[in-house]
């Protein structure tokens, strides 16, 4: 079923449909004269992921496989990352490469019973939009939230197509095994001048295939997700990753990917909350390009994974475009927390501000921040500024950052910065002169230090849900 202003849905539960699958070629086929050059595991997973999308209920529609035909390209001449590769020097993978990584399988029948404060929700269970588990009552007049396999031929379709046939290009490795291997592409439009912003559209990743902690085994799902937001059209989007049905401490790989197209004078403003099994991973992409006087502002609250990574790629392609990039991040035992992130300015009158604040709280945790914001040459009379702070707050605890600012332009207005401390004895003895015991006072310091991106969670319900669980976390580390 397409959810469309012209649709209604059933709550009930509803098996996915299965369509035929297509006779192709494999990717070592299509392509022999990368097949030498390939790596072996990388080659290994490739091949998994091929025999589980040629069974996939979505492999026969052209947009997902104009999709997996640009990834495969590739997809054989990647290696898997090593500590030698730069923007992998600080994040270590092994715990991918040791693990024995299988394709999620294709969700049967599940229980409703996934509660949301939303009325709009998309829910991707390990990459498979499930409508059973959906609802969207609200959507504005000619917009879509679905299935692309639900796309109704015409203006729509080949829209997207132009669209899509400008992002799918991607050099990353998990991009690619991402785009090889999704077995479903959501998609989201919203056309010219429509809003939806009062009440948010809420995509919900499931991971729901999952192995037993220790065991060795990494089911391995690829969500993707299509958002293309009309000119002076305006959206909110809660987008939510966790593990469900499979306990909070078993393992799994989440491997998605968000792309986002704002066109002229659009708005999006876009929560983030990443809440994985402690022993999964997530990788995630979110590839973001904005037209002229556009306005993006993202939000971003991640606590969960062994291994947690996010790759944010932002490009202002027209002049007074709008960026806001706030990312608050928690490290406890065995956890990496790592942003990569780079921001691109190419036209006058640009603003941007970016702002990181990570706490670790456990000798094994470890932080990392590559931040990069590129002032090209024609980017003139651009206001742009970067901050990252970091609390370490025990012994041996970790951070690698990396603020990067690289400016051409000579007419701008730019700036950045970088702190990693404890809390300071000041503060501390502030509370302590008052009578509050030493522990109150530290947790009151250490919540206070992520409150300020916290608060800037545009929905009330939200904020108060994961304001709770990141004050949880911070009081019992």
């Amino acid at each position: 079923m397409a959810y469309c202003c012209y649709s209604n849905f059933s709550s009930t539960l509803a098996p996915l449909r299965l369509r035929p699958p297509p006779r192709r070629k494999s990717i070592a086929a299509a392509n022999p004269a990368s097949v030498s050059l390939s790596d072996p595991f990388v080659l290994d997973i490739a091949d998994k992921l091929e025999d589980s999308v040629s069974t996939s209920s979505s492999s026969s529609f052209s947009l997902l496989q104009k999709l997996r035909d640009s990834s495969s390209q590739s997809l054989l001449s990647q290696r898997w990352p090593s500590p030698k590769d730069e923007l992998y020097r600080f994040t270590d993978t092994s715990f991918l490469k040791s693990s024995q990584i299988l394709p999620a399988s294709p969700p049967s029948i599940i229980s409703p019973s996934l509660s949301s404060p939303a009325s709009n929700i998309i829910t991707l269970v390990d990459g498979h939009v499930v409508p059973a588990l959906s609802r969207i009552p609200s959507l504005p007049a000619g917009a879509f939230a679905g299935s692309a396999a639900d796309i109704p031929p015409g203006a729509l379709y080949e829209h997207l197509m132009a669209a899509a046939g400008e992002l799918f290009h991607n050099e990353d490795l998990f991009w690619n095994l991402n785009g090889f291997g999704a077995p479903d592409l959501a998609v989201v439009y919203i056309p010219d001048g429509e809003r939806m912003i009062d009440e948010p559209l809420h995509l919900r990743f499931c991971a729901v295939d999952a192995a037993e902690a220790g065991s060795g085994r990494l089911p391995l799902s690829n969500p993707r997700v299509l958002v293309v937001v009309g000119k002076q059209a305006e959206l909110a989007i809660v987008e939510e990753h966790l593990g469900v049905e499979s306990g909070e401490g078993n393992s799994y790989w989440s491997n998605s990917v968000v792309e986002i197209v704002v066109e002229e004078g659009g708005k999006v403003s876009h929560s983030y909350v990443q809440k994985q099994s402690v022993n999964a991973a997530h990788i995630k992409w979110t590839l973001v390009r904005q037209e002229k006087r556009s306005s993006y502002e993202l939000v971003e609250i991640s606590t969960g994974g062994k291994l947690s990574r996010h790759n944010l790629h932002v490009q202002q392609l027209g002049p007074d475009t709008t960026t806001e990039l706030s990312a608050f991040h928690v490290a406890q035992g065995d956890q990496i927390q790592d942003l990569h992130s780079k921001l691109v300015l190419d036209h006058p009158r640009g603003y941007s501000r970016q702002l990181h604040k990570c706490i670790v709280s456990h000798s094994t945790g470890h932080v990392v921040f590559d931040g990069n914001i590129k002032v090209n040459r024609f980017a003139q009379q651009t206001d742009a500024g970067q901050l990252t702070r970091t609390l370490l707050l025990a012994p041996r605890a970790t951070a690698n950052v990396k603020p990067n600012l690289q400016i051409i332009a000579d007419d701008v207005k730019c700036s950045h910065g970088a702190a990693i401390s404890d809390l300071e004895e000041e503060q501390l003895f502030y509370f302590q002169a008052r009578g509050i015991d030493m522990k109150t006072a530290r947790d009151a310091l250490v919540f206070s230090f992520g409150s300020e991106i916290l608060a800037r969670i545009p929905f009330e319900s939200y904020r108060k849900s994961i304001s709770n669980q990141v004050k949880e976390l911070l009081t019992t580390s």
